[in-house]
């Protein structure tokens, strides 16, 4: 039976229908967040912002000002005279890997481990205050999209997917029987693949961006605590490295490379890596090539701890140990050096191990940062360069582009902590712990970080 219309009845049916569009665009209107009373880091300058209000509507900071904000329908918090920053950024990390080593992940570790670690790991890295952690290797697309979905709590997340490395190299975590490209738990998980000619990095390496990858880890030196590969070596052919950087290319985005030596890092910057993981050579004829190129390092300054070659999976292994004490002294200019031929350098803890070790490593690595550098350069390499590498990812590959991270200021995301008081004065209100190895377990969250938002969202709120 054909339908039949009143022309009264639709104007009747408009009207309504008008009426609930108008509600649904008031419902919809962002809310608001006032921060009163406060001094602001905004993740460059070393000068305070002093009395400052801060206006945040949705997920996005819309005014920083030392005059009054009229915000009238927005929730007004009174940051009781702390410090505003933006949310820490963490450039190196591993939420998926547990531990206790790679033999166990490899032999005895399933998806279900992986996936639950790497939840509480999330979790843990937000309450630290970082609102956004760079993956290093081991993570795909699906901790981000439970983070971003709203299943599970935690920070931005840019994962790099499976580590791409040679036979026997860093990210060789087979059985150490294993023949030569056999599939490995970590393999069938796209946790790590091993690469044996430019095929295969073209090959893993677009895989990593279709399994959701923001850019490529590529696994050019060895290390200390691994079992097949010395620290000194060279992995991956010019031309290995060159593909890993054409496919990221291909994508917008970037390579990121584990480089110890100072020939592997001079290598990797030369086929166009843009991310240097450790690092530890730096010299300053390296930082006036990275500067050159614009490219930046991460680096774990525990590598410099005076007690590392005491740590039990250090001394109780004696080919670790003789692999520790060799980097201990090739490294030993670091320090000196990037203080006197300073880079674009992120924060980075490296840790694998269960959620409550590295609870104590990050808490250590904060330490180190300000024991090394000071506070106002320890707060630039924990929020604004941290931004800008995450960056890197471009315009299409990046998942989190609507506003800028690691800075306070107009249009950037509303990634922000107020601290209990200025951390230029007293580093410690970031969360430090200047013990490691047998530490007491770490609260769970910092009593200096009295405010966590993420995203225009509180996560922790302690002022009131």
């Amino acid at each position: 039976m054909p339908r039949l219309f009143s022309f009264g009845g639709l104007a009747v049916c408009a009207t309504a229908m008008s009426l609930l569009a108008g509600s649904a665009v008031a419902q919809d209107e962002p809310a608001q967040t006032l921060f009163t009373n406060i001094q602001v880091f905004d993740g460059v300058n070393e000068a305070l912002i002093e009395n400052a209000n801060v206006l945040v509507t949705g997920n996005l900071i819309e005014a920083v000002s030392t005059d009054a904000i009229e915000a009238p329908g927005a929730t007004v918090i009174d940051g009781g005279g702390g410090t505003l920053t933006p949310g820490f950024i963490e450039t190196h990390a591993h939420l998926m890997l547990m531990g206790p080593s790679l033999p166990a992940m490899e032999a005895n570790t399933t998806w279900e481990d992986f996936a639950i670690h790497g939840s509480r790991m999330a979790e843990m890295y937000l309450m630290q205050g970082f609102t956004t952690v760079r993956d290093a290797g081991g993570a795909n697309g699906g901790l981000r999209r439970a983070i971003d979905s709203g299943q599970i709590t935690g920070p931005r997340f840019y994962p790099s997917a499976a580590f791409i490395g040679t036979r026997g190299g860093h990210a060789d975590f087979a059985n150490f029987t294993a023949p030569p490209g056999s599939a490995t738990n970590m393999s069938r998980l796209n946790l790590a693949q091993e690469i044996s000619g430019v095929d295969d990095v073209y090959k893993f390496g677009r895989n990593n961006f279709r399994m959701g990858a923001t850019q490529l880890k590529f696994m050019q030196s060895g290390g200390v605590v691994s079992a097949f590969d010395p620290w000194q070596l060279l992995a991956g052919s010019k031309e290995e490295i060159e593909a890993a950087v054409q496919v990221a290319s291909e994508y917008g985005s970037y390579v990121m490379a584990h480089s110890y030596r100072k020939e592997a890092i001079l290598n990797a910057l030369d086929a166009g890596v843009m991310s240097i993981e450790h690092g530890f050579a730096f010299d300053c004829e390296i930082a006036e090539v990275m500067n050159e190129k614009g490219a930046y390092i991460t680096t774990n300054l525990t590598a410099f701890d005076p007690g590392l070659l005491e740590i039990p999976a250090v001394a109780s292994v004696p080919s670790s140990l003789a692999k520790a004490k060799s980097a201990s002294a090739t490294f030993a200019g670091y320090l000196d050096n990037m203080k006197e031929c300073p880079v674009k350098r992120g924060f980075q803890t490296d840790c694998v191990g269960s959620v409550e070790a590295c609870n104590i490593q990050v808490a250590y690595e904060k330490h180190l940062n300000n024991e090394f550098f000071g506070p106002y350069t320890s707060m630039v390499t924990l929020t604004s360069t941290g931004g800008e590498i995450v960056a890197l990812s471009g315009d299409f590959t990046n998942p989190y582009t609507a506003g800028k991270l690691g800075v306070i200021e107009e249009g950037a995301y509303a990634d922000i902590l107020i601290l209990d008081g200025n951390p230029l004065e007293d580093f410690s209100v970031v969360g430090t712990g200047d013990v490691w190895f047998g530490a007491d377990p770490r609260p769970e969250s910092p009593e200096g970080i009295q405010l966590i938002m993420k995203d225009g969202v509180i996560y922790k709120n302690t002022l009131n």
